[in-house]
């Protein structure tokens, strides 16, 4: 550890201002440079302070050093990571809030705390039973305290001025990087909510076109590196530009809504995926669902939709909303499938079932080049 030269005593009256010793600028700056590459290696706000409190027992001589985190409210303490040679009992954070401890009046007063014999302050809570001494330092970032640095020693003499300066520069530093890891870690929360706006359609809430073409692209990769079953379904309301004419788009927007949330109701698997195709289509992909699986889930599907009665009083079918389902299977052990053949072959199968008469279910079975259909 370096030899800071620190003084045998500490002066309480003079504020904590470090002495123009020769070398000592130096190696402040060679710990303030290692406690910055430490932050700026770590991911994670929890492991930049953990990275932190570490560098700072590994670097100078403390028996113990912490940072405890407050609330946004700055009435309460939420997190403490610390380092040590001796350990240190652990705090409730249920409880602890800035009515409590050396920290809590840290936290209060804005203050730092130096108790050169903490058996004679009453705010003090013991930790370690060897401790003798303690300095508590407001952590901040400009005008916002984010909590404080706590460091303890089991030598009453240690916290001279010199020592206390070197652990006032220290927290400034912490101050900063607990800011810029906040505020990556806002940026990262921002990032992922963009991405995930990016692939959900606006009006139904289930994925969009976009994330549909990603999926499949990848569920096809998938199938033709491992085989197993691969099943596309498409949905198609059956004569929905007359709704949107008779009842207007928002009746037909609402309904669009109500259909997505039934396909997403049989999207139930870890790996499917309910998308809004284009218009007034929708799509489920279904891996390793076999042609039976396949039709059952649709006809299902099918049958819920027109339970819904959801009206639709210019339809050449029914009084309500009813739709047509294509499904195309990918089965074992055949070719490879690129998604374009995926959904040229659920396509077949939706215009099969529509000039069939609509309200019903057709699968494109490649092997026999037919379409089967389940009849209403």
């Amino acid at each position: 550890m370096p030899d800071f030269g620190w003084q045998s005593a500490w002066d309480r009256d003079r504020p904590a201002q470090a002495p123009d010793l020769p070398g000592h600028g130096a190696r402040l700056a060679e710990v303030l440079a290692q406690v910055s590459r430490e932050a700026l290696q770590a991911e994670g706000l929890d492991a930049v302070l953990q990275r932190i409190v570490d560098c700072v027992v590994r670097r100078l001589p403390v028996s113990i050093a912490s940072i405890v985190l407050l609330d946004d409210a700055r009435t309460r303490f939420v997190k403490e990571v610390w380092a040590g040679d001796i350990p240190l009992a652990e705090m409730d954070l249920a409880i602890w809030d800035v009515s409590v401890g050396v920290s809590g009046r840290c936290a209060r007063t804005g203050r730092p705390q130096l108790i050169a014999d903490v058996a004679s302050d009453p705010d003090y809570v013991m930790g370690n039973a060897a401790v003798r001494s303690e300095y508590v330092v407001p952590i901040r970032h400009r005008d916002r305290l984010h909590g404080v640095l706590n460091i303890e020693s089991t030598d009453e003499e240690f916290f001279t001025a010199q020592a206390c300066a070197v652990f006032d520069a220290i927290a400034h530093q912490i101050g900063g990087a607990i800011h810029l890891a906040r505020v990556v870690a806002e940026l990262e929360a921002a990032n992922r909510k963009l991405r995930e706006l990016s692939t959900v359609d606006g009006l139904t809430g289930i994925a969009n076109r976009r994330r549909f073409d990603e999926r499949l692209a990848g569920e096809c990769a998938t199938h033709a590196e491992q085989g197993g079953s691969l099943a596309l379904l498409l949905v198609d309301a059956d004569c929905f530009k007359q709704l949107n004419d008779a009842l207007g788009h928002l009746h037909g927007d609402e309904c669009l809504r109500r259909l997505a949330r039934i396909c997403g109701d049989f999207a139930g698997g870890e790996h499917d995926l309910a998308a809004r195709y284009g218009g007034d289509e929708l799509a489920l992909l279904l891996p390793g669902r076999s042609e039976a699986e396949a039709m059952a889930i649709a006809e299902r599907l099918r049958a819920r939709v027109e339970e819904a009665a959801m009206a639709h009083p210019t339809s050449i079918v029914a009084p309500w909303m009813t739709v047509s389902v294509g499904v195309f299977v990918a089965g074992p052990g055949q070719a490879a499938r690129s998604p374009a053949r995926l959904l040229s072959g659920a396509d077949r199968a939706l215009y099969a079932a529509k000039v069939r008469g609509r309200n019903r279910v057709a699968c494109w079975n490649l092997a026999r080049s037919e379409v089967e259909g389940a009849q209403t």
